[in-house]
This record gives structure tokens, sequence and C-alpha cells, in this order.
């Protein structure tokens, strides 16, 4: 009798791991070269139906709970049969759907779905433009299979599914805790103190491999699960106390300690700008938009970008410069906030940084400078008209600003038609008044659209990301141009800087050549040079702040590093890079890697590769470990701030104490 009940649950269970084997085997052999480098054949397979086992415990554990209570009683027993039915059916279908996207999001990502496959769906209007637009076939195709799936499985479901059966209360009682712990122990997996988790099959140096166990479906749910402490500011990747970790980061900032002011806030210090002016310059930063090195010609990339490589000839150029995310959240907390990132989301998603939390633009606001941020989208996406309003953005201009645009796509304006509302913008302000503006492009972001007779099309195919990258630094070029001829040129700084790659991906724990992207410092004086040390997006704040010569005080930990470009000095500089759960911290060619639940190591990166290192450097580790624990105490204790209590501010070289009732002072 008992059998007879499970029956829908066996015919679920054998439909699952049908399905889940025989997609993670397509996906293998789709990855066939990436899966046997790491000799993981059998070991995926293996691990899979564990996995696959453990999501039908989840899945599985409350319905198998109930029906043997259930079963004491006749009436409700067609009810009940209806609602799993419906129940089983949904689930099952969700799976096939999210094992149909699969291949699209490695394509992207190059990584199983995890918790961006749900994030961005309280963005309805960009999400299904975007899939309409430039996944049409896939998502038509994906929907049929998974109906038809639907169709089959609740058809088998019914068939199997019993309406006659009587259980006595004393099996019901026994069956139903007995099921309950079945499925507990699946989920578990182990008997050991934790149970399994993705990180237990890490197996090998190739994230994407090592989430080819796995289903899509449990790494979605495991993903929000992982994110239930969405306010902290996530994970340790190892033991190192807060107090050590703060030393060891204002060490490797490399300024005199007397230039530290406060105990309360303990990377607060005053920064003495090295270019000194009666007036300082204005600040436009412009974030294109999923720009990596490999697109750009005078970084060995593709000839896709001939405005940005003629430019580059005209100002300071990096030409070893590394995003330390992969997504634009970490772009805009690294080059507005010189700030790292943590194991949780970008402080411009979480609560406690909405508000207090500094940004270059919250500085210069103080200094009587007006403060903007110019999008094409929708300036809510992301959360940044959120954190942008209450963190020293006095104006914010999105898509519902601009009349007549030239061209309106999935995402927004063109990126012609946010260079021309910017333009006009920067000529309206007095010349005695100062001005800083982010300048976010959208154009060079999936399903890649732009206006029609601009560029020669690389290739036959129209909407492609390097047609866009041509498109945009199309939009780009022009936008140079009127500003040469404009009376704000002379007065304004103008940065150029990608806030990510378009696609991070590779065989190896963190591909470091997919960070790499370019940045560019031009207008006022600055002189043409090239800066070949390795550079970090944190490293741009404070080095504008020196070039444009504003003298401040300020929490950031990146270099300025305005005397080593304006006197050719090569000092070896460090990178962070975020890349998952995983963290890279490189210093020239040694790189460590953290990773959630697993030690230490250290690599050499040479020819865009890394090499296993062969002497361990203990105190390089602990200065990556701290680098890492950083951000998590500065926005965990709420430290991230630009002033700090009167009582707990001392003053620093060079100052009177009265300068530090206003944070940054201008000479």
């Amino acid at each position: 009798m008992l059998f007879r009940l499970l029956k829908p649950y066996l015919v679920f269970l054998l439909s699952l791991l049908i399905v889940l084997s025989l997609s993670r085997l397509g996906l293998m052999l789709w990855q066939l070269d990436r899966v046997q480098d790491t000799q993981g054949f059998a070991y995926v397979l293996f691990q899979g139906i564990r996995f696959d086992l453990m999501l039908a415990g989840m899945l599985l554990v409350l319905p198998l709970m109930i029906s043997p209570l259930v079963a004491v009683f006749s009436k409700p027993q067609s009810g009940w049969n209806f609602i799993l039915r419906v129940y089983l059916t949904l689930v099952f279908a969700a799976v096939v759907f999210l094992e149909l996207s699969t291949p699209s999001f490695i394509n992207q990502y190059d990584l199983r779905p995890n918790y961006l496959y749900v994030e961005y769906l309280k963005y309805p209007q960009e999400v299904l433009s975007t899939l309409w637009v430039g996944y049409k076939f896939q998502l038509i195709v994906s929907i049929l299979i998974t109906g038809l799936s639907a169709y089959g499985i609740n058809k088998a479901l019914k068939k199997y599914q019993p309406n006659d059966i009587k259980l006595t209360l004393p099996v019901a009682i026994l069956a139903s805790p007995a099921l309950f712990l079945i499925c507990v122990m699946a989920v578990r997996s182990t008997f050991d103190h934790r149970p399994v988790n993705p990180a237990s099959v890490a197996f090998s140096t190739d994230p994407l491999v090592n989430t080819l166990p796995l289903s899509s479906s449990y790494s979605v749910l495991y993903a929000i699960y992982d994110q239930r402490h969405q306010d902290s500011g996530g994970f340790a990747y190892g033991e190192i106390a807060d107090e050590k970790a703060m030393e060891l980061v204002k060490q490797n900032m490399q300024i005199d300690p007397t230039a530290f002011v406060s105990e309360a806030i303990p990377t607060l210090h005053h920064q003495q700008a090295y270019v000194q002016r009666k007036r300082p310059l204005n600040l436009v930063i412009i974030l294109e938009e999923s720009l990596g090195a490999e697109f750009v010609g005078s970084l060995g990339g593709l000839p896709l970008t001939p405005n940005i490589d003629s430019l580059a000839n005209q100002g300071i150029w990096f030409e070893n410069m590394y995003a330390t995310g992969t997504r634009s959240v970490r772009g805009i907390e690294a080059v507005i906030s010189g700030f790292t990132p943590t194991t949780s989301r970008s402080v411009v998603k979480l609560n406690k940084s909405q508000r207090d939390f500094f940004t270059i633009a919250s500085l210069l606001s103080e200094m009587n400078y007006d403060t903007s941020f110019i999008y094409g989208g929708e300036a809510h996406f992301d959360n940044m008209r959120g954190f942008f309003a209450n963190n020293g953005f006095n104006k914010i201009y999105d898509k519902n600003d601009y009349e007549d645009p030239i061209f309106f796509g999935s995402w927004g304006a063109s990126d012609e038609d946010l260079f021309n509302k910017a333009h006009g913008i920067f000529e309206s302000y007095p010349e005695d008044k100062p001005f800083f503006s982010l300048v976010f492009t959208t154009s060079n972001h999936s399903p890649f659209e732009f206006p029609d007779g601009r560029i020669e099309l690389y290739g036959s195919e129209k909407n492609t990301v390097y047609n866009t990258v041509k498109y945009t630094d199309y939009a780009l070029g022009e936008f140079i141009k009127k500003a040469r001829a404009s009376r704000y040129w002379e007065n304004t700084l103008f940065v150029v800087v990608a806030d990510h790659n378009s696609r991070v991906r590779g065989a190896e724990l963190v591909p470091i050549d997919h960070f790499h992207i370019p940045a560019l410092i031009l207008g006022a004086d600055v002189p043409v040079t090239r800066y070949k040390p390795l550079a970090s997006q944190i490293d741009l704040m404070p080095t504008l702040l020196s070039l444009m010569g504003v003298n401040s005080t300020h929490p950031g930990i990146g270099k300025d590093l305005a005397r080593n470009i304006l006197e050719h000095i090569n000092e070896p500089g460090r990178a962070i890079m975020q890349y998952a759960d995983t963290q890279a911290y490189m210093e020239e060619s040694r790189v460590a890697i953290l990773r959630k639940n697993k030690p230490i190591a250290e690599y050499v990166y040479q020819d865009n590769t890394l090499k296993p290192a062969n002497t361990i450097d203990l105190a390089f580790e602990e200065k990556a470990l701290a680098s890492a624990k950083w951000p998590v105490i500065e926005y965990e204790k709420g430290l991230y701030k630009l002033h700090a209590p009167d009582k707990q501010i001392r003053v620093a070289a060079g100052l009177k104490p009265g300068d530090l009732n206003n944070a940054s002072q201008v000479h």
C-alpha cells in the first residue's frame, strides 16, 4: 500500500534523474576539452547523481511528509492528489527550463546559473526586452520543450497517482518521519558535521567544470540560500583578526603614518594633491560598459576602438589596469568609492551603504561642486539611483530625461544621446562653477542594439558585441571632438575607464586576463605618457584628486599614482579581483587565490596563465587575506565615511586643527 502511495514520487524522481543526467552529459560533451583537462569526466557524472538526489530531497521533503497523513483519511485524497500533481509538474517544468537556459548563461558568465539568474527579475522590462531581442530563438524553443515536458510528467503522474490508498494512523505516523529523515539525509549527503555544498566538489582549477556536478536548479537554490545574510559583508576566506587586517591594509597604502587622522575611522587620511592649482579642475568619469582589453587595439586586442587607440597617445594611458569584478556595480563601487569587493553583493546594493558611505561625489559636493550621474537607461537599475542620491550626487539623469533621442533600444537611449546630453549639461555650467559627473554608457550590452550608418560592421552580423564596441568607440570619439572645442575642456579632467570586461571566462580559478581593462585620463594640462605598472580601479579616485589639485581627507585605500605617472616612476602595483566566490590578490606577477572553505593557493601569472608558485610566501598570503577582510570590516562596522567624530580625529601633518572640521580642503 505504501509503495503505491510513493509511485508518483518515484516517477518524478526517475524523470528528474534522467533529465539532469542527460543535461549534464550534454554540457560535458560541449565542454569536453575542459572536462578532459581536469580528468574529471567520471567524477562529474558520479557527483552529479549525488547532487541530483540532494535536489530531489529538497523538493520532495514536504509533500512526502504530508502524503502518508493524508492517506489516513479518504475525503482529502482527491484534492491532495491534484495539488501534488500541480506542484510536481511545475517543479519539473522549472528544472527543465533552467537546464535549457544553462548554455546561454554559460556563454555569458562561464558558470552554471547562480544568484544572477534571479537577481535581475526585479527589472522585468530590461530582462524581458533583452531576452526577446537577443535570445528569441532560444527562448521560444525552451518554452516549447518545457511545455512538452510539463505535459508528459503530468500525464505520467496522473497515471500512477492512486485515489484509493488507505493507511492506518500508526503506519502514517511511522512513515511520515521516516520519509522526512530519508529526504534530510539525501540533502545532507554525508554523516560529517557540515552538509555537502558546492565547495565539496570544487575539485579542479576550472570554475565551470567545478559547477557541472551541480544541477542548475540546485545551483540557483543554493545561491539564494547563501544570500540569506544579505546585509552582511559576506563570508571570510580565512582567519585573521580585524586589527591585524586593518594594520596590514594601512601599511599597504604606503603613505606617511602621520597622514592618518582618526582612530574611529582607521583609513581616514589626509591626501595632499601632487599637482597644486589655484582652481581645482572639473572631473568627468566616463564609465564604459563591458569594455575589456580584448576589444582594444592599443592593449593587444581586436581593432575595434580606433578612437580610444588614438586618444591613448594624447593623455595618460594605463597599460595594466585591472577591474575589481565582473559586474557594473563592482566597477561603480571601485571607481566612484575606491572600495574593494566584499564576498557579498556590491555596496551599491547593500543596506548599510545607502547613506553616509564615502564616494568622490560626497567629497566634491562639500567643496561646492555640482555632482551628477548621467545614464541612458533606468537609473533605478541595480539600485544606482538610491545609492547615488544618498551618497553625494546632486542630480541624476536617466532615460526619462531624453527628448527625441537618436536611437532608443532595450537598455534606453544610445551612447550618442548620452554624450549629447552630457555635453549640453557641461556647457550649461557657469565658468566659475566646478562640476563632477559620472557618465555611464549602455550601448555595449546584450542585445547589442545601435543605430545604422555609424560604423563599418565587423563581420556580417550587425548586433554583436564587436559592433557595439565599435559604435561605443565612435560615440566617444564624437563626444571628445565636441568637448575639445568647448570652453570647459581646459578646466576639466576626463577619465575613460571600463566597468568590467564583457564576458569573463576561462579554465582558471580566476581568469585574470579577462579583468584587464582600458583606462585613460585626458583634458586640461594632462601630459602624454604611458603608465606600465600594475594598477587597480581603486587607484583612480585618489590619483584623480591629486591631478585635479584637490587636497582632501578621505578613507580610500587606493594608491595616488600621480607622482609615479608624472615623474615616470615604475613602482610595483597591486590588483584585487573578485570572480564569483573567489578572489585574486596580485602584486606584479605573484597571485594569491582565495576560495571559500579552501586554503590559499599561490600562483605566478605569466603569459596570461596562472602557474603554481614554486615557493610559499606566508606574508604575502596574509596580506591577501587582509585585503579581502578589510571591506567586510569597513562595511559591517560602518567605517567607510568621510567624517569622524570631532573628539576622535587628530591633526594630520600639515593641517591646522580647524581644517579638519571640513574633511576636505581645496587650496
